[in-house]
């Protein structure tokens, strides 16, 4: 049975996520052992809470070159809320260096009048990357849940897989560049789409397998 791992440094539910793969076919794996996510089929990185305990964590159990190597070895990687945040060099939220896996800065949402933030709820999604294969049978205009007070700012607009608009402001709710995906979204709180994504996502890596 396909083997997805999902990374554990200590910063969110990840048995959500673990219950969405599984509902698509996957067996799934907690773990922060490098050997353990070598030998899985595919990686997830989950995370809530702040930029900072988070590029620590992972740095703290080892977990940083595992991660790059296997993200360079071409393995399907899909990061979510914070799991997305961490792969870029940067955030306005801390001082710590992100992972630097994908170019760019994590800036917070500017404030508006009558503009909540954090964006918390649901928001609908504008796909821009059409062939992204995450988007499998999801509408261009789908409804997703996040949860975020920053936004990414990938250094290549071409990255940017899907942006959302809170208030006046249009920001970059995905990203994918090869085999890495990544979602500022809750997949795993978006109902029926978000099974549908992860459920995506398991088919990249069953292909990747075969």
């Amino acid at each position: 049975m396909l083997k997805i791992a999902v990374v554990d440094y200590d910063m969110g539910n990840l048995h959500s996520v673990c219950k969405g793969l599984q509902h698509a076919g996957a067996q799934t794996l907690i773990t922060h052992l490098p050997s353990e996510l070598a030998a899985a089929d595919a990686i997830v990185l989950p995370g809530v809470g702040s930029f900072d305990p988070a590029v620590k964590k992972i740095r703290d159990r080892d977990l940083e070159q595992p991660l790059k190597d296997i993200i360079a070895s071409g393995k399907p990687f899909l990061g979510i809320c914070l799991g997305l945040q961490i792969l870029f060099d940067r955030s306005d939220e801390g001082q710590e260096a992100g992972l630097g896996i994908i170019p760019g800065v994590v800036h917070k949402f500017e404030p508006e009048p009558d503009l909540t933030i954090p964006q918390m709820g649901w928001n609908q999604l504008h796909l821009t990357q059409l062939d992204c294969q995450l988007w499998g049978e999801i509408n261009t205009n789908a409804w997703v849940y996040f949860d975020h007070s920053y936004y990414v700012e990938p250094s290549l607009s071409l990255v940017s897989a899907a942006t959302v608009t809170h208030g006046t402001q249009t920001v970059t709710a995905a990203i994918a560049q090869a085999n890495v995906m990544a979602v500022q979204f809750h997949p795993e709180k978006s109902s029926t789409i978000g099974l549908q994504m992860l459920a995506n996502f398991v088919q990249i890596a069953e292909n990747w397998g075969s």
